[in-house]
């Protein structure tokens, strides 16, 4: 079999924060591939709406309720997952937030926020998929950094501080589980997003119109997490850093 045919699918991928933007993206794009999706984020109404459009178009979806922040909520989205399809191939730890402000803003409520989904919510999915794995001998991790996981940029501070986490989380992951499970780390840009939104502070506001401009699409992103996982067994596409053309930072 040539390595370049796709092999998506009949996978079961399981994705967080999948109500919108990359998660959404993602979700639809693999369906439409022949994967078995299962779609994780809070907001239920949201999830049914996607999941019978995906139905509709013939995709195989789930819709599963889930606060990344707990952890006991992230086991019951892999288990329920378990139970519908009878194994996971891919775990997407995507849901984010990001909080913009200087450090004497002391917006430590946000602070704690971004913490808890963008860090912990990346520890308690690979809590929950990883038993998963080493018993099937297989599977595939995909988390969401940023490309605030490069560089660290002042007024964005403890965004980066946890998309630097989840780089670092991510590569000693790969060390740990190679070869049987992969490992991904998806670094984007400035994409069409809901993340924007979660920003309060006026002088972030500011700062972010100019990248607000050259916004890509996420289903860019969704393409790049299709190719990492289109993969054959013995390739594993560790990192993709995707930007737009015009984004210089």
């Amino acid at each position: 079999m040539p390595v370049w045919e796709s092999k998506i699918e009949g996978k079961v991928v399981v994705i967080t924060g999948a109500s919108s933007g990359i998660g959404e993206a993602t979700a639809r794009l693999l369906a439409a591939r022949g994967a078995k999706v299962v779609l994780g984020a809070r907001r239920v109404d949201r999830l049914e709406q996607i999941v019978a459009e995906i139905r509709e178009a013939g995709g195989q979806a789930l819709a599963h309720a889930v606060d990344v922040t707990k952890h006991e909520q992230v086991k019951a989205l892999v288990a329920a997952t378990v139970g519908q399809f009878g194994r996971i191939d891919v775990m997407i730890n995507n849901a984010g937030y990001m909080s913009l402000s200087m450090l004497d803003a002391d917006k430590v409520d946000e602070w704690d926020r971004t913490i808890d989904v963008n860090i912990k919510g990346v520890l308690y999915g690979i809590s929950a998929a990883l038993p998963l794995f080493r018993a099937q001998g297989s599977g595939h991790l995909i988390n969401v950094s940023s490309v605030a996981g490069h560089l660290a940029i002042g007024g964005a501070a403890v965004y980066c501080g946890t998309k630097f986490a989840v780089r670092a989380i991510s590569e000693a992951f790969r060390q740990e589980v190679a070869p049987q499970i992969r490992s991904t780390i998806i670094s984007p840009g400035a994409v069409e997003s809901e993340l924007s939104s979660h920003v309060t502070d006026p002088q972030a506001i500011e700062w972010m119109k100019p990248l607000a401009a050259v916004k890509i699409p996420a289903e860019a992103i969704a393409q790049a997490i299709l190719y990492a996982i289109e993969q054959p067994p013995t390739v594993a596409i560790n990192e993709l850093l995707v930007r737009p053309t015009a984004q210089t930072v």
